[in-house]
């Protein structure tokens, strides 16, 4: 079984729920852990795989508070670092029709520092880079250039899921898309949600955006749909592989969930690489990564939710 490490932030979500779309008006907060990497890699260690954290919190109670949350679910933290930065975190207002209210205030997971003894650990392994701050500026970016560039010369397995948050990049998309086109570039596997597929390709029909994305140069793209399933994209073929029905009650975390299921399948193969050259296995790999992400909708909270693998592979 490969190691997958997961690179990006790690942060404090304050939820303030059924109380409006104004964040001036809201009373009460609830403590959630948070970050589309720190997600991924509890999916995949809550599954049986090898998950790794590599990001940075604050040296302060809400640090502490987020690296155990990541060591109950069995998630590798010999990586992660603390800051005297305090920890980054997010305050999210939900009314009940869905509308919100946001205000991110960003603090340690900028000042990760690029680690060079890692650079040997990564080879014939997986890396996944979860980009919803890694492209804001800081150490957090730097690293992201650096770890890209040691996984391509140790022959890792690379993933890449742009974690587009509308709320971080208004009126700075294009910014956005344009430092996502080298990770797009140089990964084997893309996960976009469909926003992201046609915000970075500039089409909205989903099979020519997913054209334009391979032209870019990954080989293989997962478009995840929600209800209606994932599209599965090579240069050959395109397939919907449809999810299994649930009534949903929090779909927050429901694509990490996706995603670190898929790589969990990978990292079992003798090479992760093989899954490039296998459509029929890999169709069969999203349709039990739909319903990891699936099953992550029928609870509250992401990391609470996240399925085992009895949950995921028992018939």
């Amino acid at each position: 079984m490969k190691t997958i490490y997961c690179i990006g932030e790690l942060l404090i979500d304050f939820v303030a729920i059924k109380q409006g779309n104004d964040l001036s008006k809201a009373n009460e907060f609830t403590k959630k852990a948070g970050g589309a990497p720190a997600n991924v890699a509890c999916a995949i260690s809550k599954l049986g795989g090898k998950g790794q954290f590599i990001g940075a919190v604050g040296n302060d109670p809400f640090g502490t508070f987020l690296l155990n949350v990541l060591k109950e679910n069995r998630v590798d933290i010999s990586l992660a670092q603390r800051s005297k930065t305090f920890t980054t975190m997010a305050f999210v207002s939900l009314a009940e029709d869905g509308e919100r209210d946001f205000v991110f205030s960003r603090g340690a997971d900028k000042k990760l520092k690029y680690d060079s003894s890692l650079k040997k650990q990564l080879k014939g392994n997986i890396v996944h880079f979860g980009a919803a701050t890694g492209f804001l500026g800081g150490g957090l970016e730097e690293s992201y250039d650096r770890y890209l560039f040691d996984a391509l010369t140790q022959n890792a397995f690379i993933s890449f899921d742009p974690n587009f948050r509308e709320d971080l990049w208004k009126g700075e998309e294009e910014t956005f898309v344009r430092k996502s086109l080298r990770f797009i570039e140089k990964s084997h596997l893309c996960k976009f949600s469909e926003e992201e597929a046609q915000l970075i390709s500039g089409e909205s029909d989903l099979e020519r955006a997913c054209n334009i994305i391979h032209e870019i140069g990954c080989p293989t793209i997962c478009v995840t749909l929600g209800g209606k399933g994932t599209l599965v994209s090579t240069l050959k073929q395109k397939t919907i592989i449809e999810s299994i029905k649930v009534s949903p009650v929090d779909t927050t975390g429901a694509g990490d969930a996706f995603i670190g299921c898929l790589l969990y399948q990978i990292s079992n193969l003798g090479e992760p690489s093989k899954i490039l050259t296998n459509y029929d296995q890999l169709l069969e790999m999203v349709a039990i990564a739909n319903k990891a992400g699936a099953v992550t909708t029928t609870g509250y909270g992401a990391i609470p939710s996240l399925p085992d693998n009895e949950a995921v592979f028992k018939d």
